[in-house]
């Protein structure tokens, strides 16, 4: 019923899912974008909608209604609606548009205002939209059945009274109509509740203009309820999707910045296969964003995802959580069995994040498990062969831990099949403002603030900082700037973050007096040998491309290798 409702509105309706793919379109919408009806369920909306803002709107959480459009010699009015599941995350973006092209040239073409009148009595009989006429005094002169349907007042009750007894901006108390009377601009997708029956609507109002002369308004009244419970019905259904446990994908990564994009660009292209990722990076870089946008696009994205911090737990226990148990583990009485996470993670992914914690018991078995496939949960001679794809991540040097002796190499080999390398926030400054600009919008909704930006010095001085906690401190900042605003602060100012100011200073201080100490030699051979170690690890090892980014021959470097006992190069 609820299909066959939106199937006859007379306004285009568009819904895409949080991935940007559209999962639903409505005939009178393929109609106003000029599409074809075949195949576009499914499709990446950007790709097929030109000049479409929804991705914009699914990046900042941020409503649109009054948005005037031109396609071609079509003009169209456009909504963008935020759907959000009920914990507040955002699930997909609705957008609700119509055709005013004939409302315009109506306005333009029509001589006098008894000719407005006839021509729009014709119209409105036919329309399933509710419409409203005011004359330039800002008295209703007509409304049609539909208008009477949605509102609850009759013709008799508002033709030939003043415009206030009609739709009204609550907050300031004034009619629509009388505002366009004012100003003679129209008023577009205003978003209110009216009349007898308390509908929520989405008004439209434009001004009735012959030659130089102001002749009206004309109201354009549409009922969103019918589509407010579509929505509804959308937000439930991907609801149901993050039982799966994402909650992320690859439209929520921001990546404007050559690195960004070449790992982003890995993502996508291994998201397809059933490969082992090991992803690697600073700590608050996004692995976990990565993991599950790899997951979410994947063939198993319909898969549970399951995931573990295996930093979050003593090494005992984590061989008894990654693989089960028959038995009960040493010393407890209530004698519990674990499942195990590769039995949980059937038909989809487990990701194990800071792989670099696992003790060397649990490498041997997981590296077993990479070579066969199969494994046996603890206490069991019987093994099982899941359908799960791994995806691992580190904020540690694997090679080093290789030499150290703290990390199998053969298990390293497996995990090393696509390896992603995702860049601290200090080399993608390119996507800073796009990443402050989400931040706030989330924090807006978190918080109940409204504000709208940071200023150019507050952007200035995070240029400037480290950022050694990469996106995770920067969310951490932004968030603790928003709490100290004020309810009514848009714009968030270099007073606010004087708590990141502090935080700098007292770093480089620190740093020069823990890093500087010793004779001059000693001083300039720790900088060389930790730009080596930095180099070595950015290159993966590769002494040829680090000797060429240092400007020095490959010979120098092994000898440098040699003398500072960087024994994991």
């Amino acid at each position: 019923m609820m299909r066959s409702v939106l199937e006859s509105l007379q306004e285009g309706v568009l819904i895409i899912d949080s991935s940007r793919n559209i999962v639903y379109i409505n005939p009178e919408a393929v109609r106003i974008l000029r599409l074809s009806d075949e195949g576009i369920i499914g499709k990446d909306v950007v790709k097929t909608v030109p000049n479409t803002r929804l991705h914009i709107v699914l990046q900042t959480a941020r409503p649109e209604y009054d948005k005037l459009q031109y396609l071609g010699d079509t003009v169209i009015v456009t909504s963008r609606m935020p759907l959000f599941d009920m914990a507040g995350n955002i699930l997909g973006v609705a957008a609700i548009f119509r055709d005013i092209t004939s409302v315009q040239k109506m306005a333009e073409e029509v001589t006098n205002l008894k000719e407005i009148e006839a021509q729009l009595k014709a119209i409105i009989d036919s329309t399933h939209d509710a419409i409203s006429v005011a004359d330039e005094k800002g008295r209703i002169t007509l409304v049609n059945e539909e208008y009477t349907r949605i509102t609850g007042l009759t013709s008799e009750e508002v033709v030939g009274k003043p415009a206030t007894i009609d739709i009204i901006d609550i907050e300031e108390g004034e009619s629509y109509h009388l505002m366009v009377s004012k100003t003679r601009q129209p008023v577009l997708g205003k978003r209110l509740v009216v009349g007898k029956t308390r509908r929520e609507v989405i008004v439209d109002v434009m001004p009735l203009v012959v030659g130089q002369s102001f002749r009206g308004s004309v109201g354009v009244i549409h009922d969103v309820t019918e589509i407010s419970s579509l929505m509804h019905q959308l937000v439930l259904t991907r609801s149901s999707l993050k039982k799966t446990g994402v909650r992320f994908s690859f439209s929520d990564i921001i990546a404007a910045s050559t690195k960004m994009k070449i790992a982003l660009e890995q993502a996508q292209q291994v998201s397809s296969t059933m490969a082992t990722v090991l992803l690697r990076g600073e700590s608050g870089t996004g692995k976990e964003l990565f993991a599950h946008a790899i997951h979410h696009s994947s063939p198993r994205g319909e898969g549970p995802f399951i995931e573990i911090n295996c930093a979050s737990l003593d090494s005992s226990l984590l061989q008894y959580e990654i693989f089960g148990t028959v038995e009960s583990k040493p010393a407890t009485s209530e004698k519990p069995i674990y499942t195990g996470l590769l039995k949980k993670a059937q038909s989809g992914t487990l990701f194990l994040d800071e792989i670099s914690n696992l003790d060397r018991s649990t490498q041997v078995k997981l590296l077993g498990f990479l070579q066969t496939r199969e494994y046996a949960r603890i206490g069991s001679k019987t093994y099982e062969k899941p359908d799960v794809r791994l995806i691992v991540s580190t904020n540690s040097h694997l090679e080093a831990m290789i030499e150290e002796g703290t990390f199998l190499r053969d298990l390293y080999f497996r995990l090393n099949v696509v390896p992603i390398l995702i860049p601290p926030l200090r080399e993608r400054m390119e996507d800073l403002e796009s990443l402050v600009e989400i931040i706030i919008a989330r924090f807006n909704l978190e918080y109940g603030k409204r504000v709208r930006m940071v200023t150019s010095e507050v952007i200035g001085l995070f240029r400037q900082y480290d950022w050694p906690g990469n996106v995770r401190e920067l969310e951490n900042a932004v968030g603790r700037a928003m709490i100290k605003a004020s309810a009514s602060d848009e714009v968030l100012g270099i007073d606010n973050f004087d708590f990141l100011i502090i935080s700098a200073h007292r770093k480089e201080s620190n740093t020069f007096q823990s890093s500087y100490k010793g004779k001059l030699n000693e001083i300039l051979g720790g900088i060389e040998r930790q730009a080596i170690v930095q180099y070595l690890y950015k290159n993966e090892g590769n002494r040829e491309r680090t000797a060429k980014e240092l400007g020095i021959s490959l010979r120098s470097l092994y000898y440098k290798i040699k003398n500072y006992r960087i024994d994991h190069a």
